[in-house]
């Protein structure tokens, strides 16, 4: 049957119809019940050999049957499942009600204070309630501040110049050309060519592949201005090419052999890092920005910040792997095949790319106008904006990465909201009015500012068990502490630069507590509860290095 389908196919455009019939004719006394073909691979089904089936002519009549096999099943039809139902629209109930519950409440049933104007305390209620929304998220943080904006201007408690007015402001604007750097180096592969280079170097041990890894990271940070961006497009997927390599699986139990501590090692010391610069993370830049709205202004910020954080910092990112490797041990010591593996990888690329290069010449530059840009009267944000326009004219960029850079432009958005409140907060006398009666607590238990000190610092950093954005946890409360510790007798300079710096350390306190956490741990290496330890752990180790070494440090610096 098979062999006589063939031959009908290949012959089927001299065939006559009279042919057709007496070949089917002289066929039926031999008809059998055809062997079981499946329905997919039966001649019988194909459309062309439909097409040859015998139709009754007027001179028989007889009915035609269609002859398939008694073992085939019949053809059944599938629907295809139903659409999944759409997502739900609009703001989150609850979280909604609750937000606006806190504002209303602030407003209406907390008696205002009589040094209070009710201009100022209803700002604060609105405050209040944007913070709370960012805390619960009714809606996306962008949605939910510009909702707060809305319902200042409307409610006429600001003006739309005053309450646009952070807009314009040049740390923001800094900050998302920070956005755009942290493209230029994923977009080159420069951040992944560095890193892996230290791998090759550096990478026959465990521990020296994290030491390596490390290592690298802080040399990017200056100019990578974006945790988060240096975690889920520099170095985790390096660690994950080297897990799989050694058999470490995410998931699995054999995550342990290597992928679990360069996970955790990697994410601990992606906090130092961050504050060892202050164009290395997003959020420093704002904390000197809303330290400014207080009166605390830091000279030649970049210099002055380095080398307040330079000792603690390096300090706590050389003791971080090997008290992880102690703490959180790898069952994979050794690890001889990494370099080669680096070595094949840089071979892969290439040889460095024109666009790298000109990516490390315009980040010296921008680094070398930000360290001197006060003695040439360039400001930062003037020395970033010309970084950026070197990128796009010589086409490291184009205009649509920039489009594209959601985070940059949403971060421009609610960061500027918060900026502004907070701003207005102040000029209406709020904060000063706020920082005056913690400072008459403190004195009542007869704190001396050391210890005023220290117990602000470490509400400031355990309240972030609360907070899922180091960002957020600036615009809520980092103005707030700040004027706490001004009231308490604390140095203006050293309290704003160390609330900044324990705005970087706590980013590794739980799996939600910064962007770089979630990378982390979405990639499946570390269990939650080992999250939890070790971040608690981790935050004590770092708070001891920092007090220690850090005392010791900024009295030598003259701080205080």
């Amino acid at each position: 049957m098979e062999s006589f389908a063939v031959h009908s196919l290949s012959t089927s455009s001299s065939f006559s119809l009279s042919n057709r019939a007496s070949l089917l004719r002289r066929s039926k006394p031999t008809l059998r019940s055809p062997p079981s073909i499946p329905l997919s691979s039966h001649p019988l089904r194909s459309p062309l050999l439909l097409a040859l089936n015998p139709i009754s002519s007027s001179s028989h009549k007889k009915p035609h049957f269609v002859i398939r096999s008694s073992q085939s099943p019949p053809p059944q039809t599938t629907l295809p499942p139903p659409p999944p139902p759409p997502p739900p629209q609009g703001a989150k109930l609850v979280p909604l009600l609750l937000s606006v519950a806190i504002g209303l409440a602030v407003r209406f049933l907390v008696p205002k204070p009589v040094e209070v104007t009710s201009q100022a305390w209803q700002l604060l209620a609105i405050f209040l309630s944007t913070i709370a929304g960012l805390v619960l998220s009714p809606l996306p943080v962008g949605a939910w501040a510009f909702l707060g904006l809305t319902a200042s201007v409307v409610s006429g408690t600001l003006t739309f110049p005053a309450a646009f007015s952070a807009f314009t402001s040049e740390v923001i604007w800094l900050i998302v050309i920070s956005f755009f750097f942290a493209r230029g180096f994923v977009k080159t592969g420069l951040g992944d060519r560095v890193a892996t280079y230290f791998v090759k170097w550096m990478g026959k041990s465990t521990l020296g592949l994290s030491y390596g890894l490390t290592i690298s990271e802080a040399l990017i940070a200056p100019a990578m201005p974006s945790t988060t961006a240096r975690a889920g497009g520099v170095f985790l997927p390096i660690i994950q090419s080297l897990s799989l390599s050694a058999g470490s699986l995410p998931g699995d139990a054999s995550k342990s052999k290597l992928g679990s501590y360069l996970v955790m090692s990697q994410f601990q010391s992606a906090g130092n890092s961050s504050a060892l610069f202050l164009t290395a993370a997003a959020q420093n830049l704002l904390c000197l920005k809303l330290a400014e709205e207080l009166g605390v202004i830091i000279s030649s910020p970049w210099v002055s910040w380095f080398k307040a954080a330079s000792l603690p910092a390096l300090v706590s990112l050389l003791a971080t792997p090997l008290i992880l490797y102690k703490l959180f041990p790898p069952e994979t010591k050794d690890t001889p095949d990494a370099p080669a593996m680096a070595t094949k990888k840089l071979e892969k690329m290439g040889p460095v790319t024109k666009n790298e290069f000109i990516m490390v010449g315009t980040m010296l530059l921008a680094v070398t106008l930000w360290v001197c840009g006060e003695a040439l009267g360039i400001p930062s944000v003037v020395a970033a904006m010309i970084g950026l326009s070197i990128l796009l004219l010589l086409g490291v960029l184009d205009w649509d990465d920039c489009l594209s850079e959601k985070s940059a432009w949403d971060t421009l958005a609610w960061f500027a909201v918060l900026v502004g409140m907070a701003g207005q907060l102040t000029n209406l006398g709020i904060v000063s009015w706020m920082s005056s009666c913690v400072g008459k607590i403190l004195h009542s238990y007869s704190l001396s500012w050391p210890a005023a000190f220290g117990v602000l610092q470490a509400a400031y950093f355990c309240i972030h068990y609360l907070f899922a954005s180091q960002t957020g946890h600036v615009g809520a409360l980092y103005s707030a502490f700040l004027a706490m510790n001004l009231a308490a007798g604390v140095p203006g300079i050293l309290a704003a630069l160390a609330l900044a710096y324990n705005t970087n350390l706590f980013g590794a306190l739980t799996h939600y507590s910064s962007g770089q956490a979630a990378v982390y741990f979405g990639a499946g290496y570390i269990d939650l509860p080992d999250v939890f330890k070790v971040g608690f752990i981790m935050a004590l180790i770092n708070a001891a290095i920092w007090t220690l070494v850090g005392s010791f440090w900024w009295k030598f610096l003259g701080l205080y």
